[in-house]
Order: C-alpha cells, then structure tokens, then sequence
C-alpha cells in the first residue's frame, strides 16, 4: 500500500455508497502531513462556471466540487506558477492557489486556458491522523498520480471508472456499475 502524500490520489473505494461527496471521487492531495490533510476532488463538476461567481469575467470555466468543507469558498489549482505570484508548489508542476487578481486578469486576456487551471468551491479535510483511519478501514485506495500536471485537463466525468478499470481484478466490476446500486 502506498503512503498518502502530497500530489498522489485518493481514490474512493467502491464502498463508499450514499456519501454525496466522496461516492466515486477522485482527489487530488494538496497537502499531508502530521496535523491533517487537504485535497480536491477532481472528478465532480458543478453546474457553475467562473462567470456565475465572479464578479468581472465573463469565464465559462467550469467550476468543480472540491469537497464538503468551506463550500462558500474558491480555491485553485494549476500548471502556471510564472504567470500567477504566491503559488504554493503541491507537486508534479501543480500548484495550489496564488493572486487571484492575476489569475481573474489572465482569463480575461486569454493567458491561460481550461487545461492551465481548474476552480473548485471547497475542499475536502482530514483532522490528524483521520485519514490514516479511513485508509486503514479501506475506504480510499492510494495513487500515484502519473499525469502529473496534465491532471489538470484530465476528464472529469469517467476519470474514477477509468481508476477502476486500471486497478483491474474485482475493481473492474464495479467500473460498470450503477452509481447507487439500489437503482439496478
């Protein structure tokens, strides 16, 4: 089993069903470390643009679920640290957050595209030692994240079915199924 770090995956086991947030996410992990740990899921598009929560651009920038916490907020990734001051390496040349006058500048002057950053509403957190807990009772399998920063354009909608299939064995049956079983 990998140990979780910053910039691997978090991959929710097919057992969590019926948790809004987590069923079938795929996080990224900005930081981890020993008082707790940050991520964003990657793979839960909302139906927002940039343009519908922020005032001065008229960006059709898709806008994901990052995770249950500070929902009221915007965070950032992306792949641009010479175009954007104050940006925090996560790794793999991804990097979290940084000016956000910049960033709202660099849209509106076609600086940087969808592939170069990806906007999220929340994060998901970890208090210490809570996700060493939820590893340990298999509700996440680790990743490396081999895309490194092209992560960032990576397709959202089949991104956790495309993690099943790749893990293989039992996994893949769950790569076809439903999203809530009781469906079926």
């Amino acid at each position: 089993m990998i140990k979780p770090q910053k910039g691997n995956l978090l991959i929710a086991e097919p057992s969590i069903i019926g948790d809004i947030s987590f069923n079938r996410a795929v996080i990224l992990l900005a930081d981890h470390n020993a008082l707790g740990s940050v991520g964003f899921i990657l793979n839960k598009p909302l139906e927002y643009n940039l343009k519908d929560l922020i005032e001065g651009t008229d960006s059709d920038f898709k806008v994901y679920n990052g995770g249950p916490v500070e929902q009221d907020n915007l965070y950032f990734i992306h792949k641009s640290p010479e175009l954007i001051p104050d940006s925090i390496e996560i790794s793999n040349g991804i990097f979290w957050g940084g000016d956000f006058n910049v960033v709202i500048e660099l849209i509106n002057n076609n600086k940087i595209s969808k592939d170069d950053i990806r906007f999220f509403l929340g994060y998901s957190g970890w208090a210490e030692q809570q996700l060493d807990n939820e590893l340990e009772s298999n509700a996440w399998l680790v990743s490396e994240n081999i895309y490194n920063n092209e992560i960032i354009a990576k397709s959202c909608n089949s991104f956790w079915r495309e993690k099943m299939l790749e893990l293989g064995g039992d996994y893949k049956i769950w790569s076809n199924a439903p999203e809530n079983p009781s469906y079926n």
